[in-house]
């Protein structure tokens, strides 16, 4: 059977749903829900429908009215069967590394291992004439690199938000650490690609550094993302990554970027 996939993001206009609905049907243009419901009811060959649904918290009635008409349409002619997805949509990076103004659902961006932004907080401070920096060991519970070390917070950059903004929120929901965004040092963008379990990760990366001595035991963590946190001494964390029994997802790249940032 085949199978078609339609993304709706609550983020978008009528005009611009309907034109999405057109696009995967084929139809030069859908204006309205008459001429999608006309459209569903001439289909004749047996096909999916896989609509994915991006899930900001607010209502699109134009959403609602799309699902709506393919839910009636899989009632009434036999050929057609639907399912609705709730997912994260992220806007994807052109050649210019620039954020465009296109979404996707995340899995299917990770599916097709489309360049998509996202950002790297590391939170960092002077002792001792050493500069250390917060790492977070990553829960149990996730996908990629479960029980790991990692940067202080990371996240993607969702659509409509930008590099900055991201940072700001994926720092107080991992970590419980409100900061300004004045605070982030931008040191760099970085591309990485990561593949396993049939997932491919092709992120261009904001890294920023954050010089705060913060209390750990005074972080809220995100329970779902990091078990724990703890301070390391940059020159000992990359001496242990090179002996190879530190469990890690670090980037070197990106410890030289800090060193290079900060002396």
């Amino acid at each position: 059977m085949e199978q078609k996939e339609i993304y709706l993001s609550k983020l978008a206009s009528q005009k611009e749903l309907y034109a999405e609905a057109a696009k995967k049907l084929g139809a030069a243009s859908i204006a309205d829900a008459d001429e999608l419901r006309g459209l569903l009811n001439s289909v004749s060959d047996d096909i999916k429908y896989m609509i994915y649904e991006s899930n900001e918290d607010i209502i699109n009635d134009s959403v609602r009215e799309i699902i709506g008409i393919f839910t009636e349409a899989e009632k009434n002619n036999p050929h057609i069967s639907m399912e609705v997805i709730e997912d994260e949509f992220l806007n994807l990076i052109d050649s210019e590394a620039r954020i465009t103004s296109e979404s996707k659902p995340r899995s299917l961006v990770h599916r097709d291992g489309e360049l998509h932004p996202a950002v790297h907080i590391w939170i960092i401070k002077r002792k001792d004439m050493g500069i250390y920096v917060l790492l977070q060991k990553r829960s149990h519970e996730k996908r990629i690199a479960p029980d790991c070390y990692d940067v202080s917070a990371a996240g993607h950059v969702g659509q409509g938000e930008e590099f900055r903004s991201t940072a700001v929120r994926e720092t107080a929901e991992e970590l419980g650490l409100k900061i300004h965004g004045s605070h982030l040092e931008l040191i760099g963008l970085m591309k990485n690609c990561y593949t396993a379990e049939g997932i491919k990760d092709n992120e261009l990366r904001a890294v920023y550094l954050c010089r705060e001595d913060v209390d750990v035991d005074r972080l809220v963590l995100q329970s779902s993302e990091v078990s724990d946190v703890c301070w390391a001494e940059i020159d000992e964390l990359l001496a242990v990554m090179d002996e190879g029994e530190f469990k890690h997802c670090i980037s070197l790249d990106e410890l030289a970027l800090i060193k290079k940032a900060v002396f």
